[in-house]
């Protein structure tokens, strides 16, 4: 495993939050990154996306200049409309990047936990990441993609709301905060946080601003 690395300089603070809870997520489907899988929010997904908004609101405001960057899944997209509409900006003007999108699952996608963890064993890591579908990607490439997002918008000046997933955003965090790779994945790792929980990461450090209830 590589030691910790220094954080990389970045212009700005990243608000990284976890979109709300789907359909898929209540009865134990896994998603992944592909988009056809849609489910919408659930009526808690929508509550956990409003607390986000009126937690940013009384943080940063009205109108925040704020670049709005989001996986372009459902989901994320859903949970970002209702936190721009809080803070008075323009949903359309969100920028999606493929890059942001959650750990592809292969030929698991749309299938059920519980019925993969009968052919295949456990197939989450004791700290909660899962582990990768033989024909999926690999925690590697999914940090290679998001390094690589990392360094286009490293210059941007301002901050940046970032819409993602629960593995792709821990390993997000996990390369902004410098982290050593983790002894399962092989890349840096953040903690685990709540569906519907935004963390605030500037200068290598981390401020959780909201975690959502379990």
């Amino acid at each position: 495993m590589k030691p910790p690395q220094a954080p990389p300089a970045r212009k700005g603070r990243d608000y990284i939050a976890r979109h709300g809870e789907t359909v898929f997520n209540r009865i134990g489907c896994i998603q992944g990154d592909r988009v056809e899988l849609h489910t919408p929010l659930t009526r808690r997904g929508f509550a956990q996306a409003d607390v986000i908004g009126q937690v940013l609101q009384e943080r940063l405001g009205t109108a925040p200049a704020l670049t709005l960057w989001s996986s372009p899944t459902g989901r994320a997209l859903q949970t970002l409309a209702v936190i721009a509409e809080h803070l008075a900006l323009d949903w359309h003007e969100a920028r999606h990047d493929v890059r942001l999108i959650e750990l592809g699952f292969g030929s698991w996608g749309g299938q059920r936990f519980a019925d993969l963890t009968a052919i295949h064993g456990p197939i989450v890591h004791p700290h909660g990441m899962a582990v990768g579908a033989p024909d999926g990607e690999r925690y590697a490439a999914m940090a290679g993609r998001l390094s690589a997002w990392m360094a286009d918008t490293a210059e941007h000046d301002g901050d940046r709301l970032i819409l993602m997933h629960g593995l792709s955003s821990r390993v997000l965090r996990g390369l902004l905060l410098g982290l050593p790779d983790d002894g399962l994945c092989g890349v840096p790792v953040a903690e685990r946080l709540p569906q519907g929980s935004i963390v605030m990461v500037e200068g290598g450090q981390e401020t959780i601003i909201h975690r959502a209830g379990a």
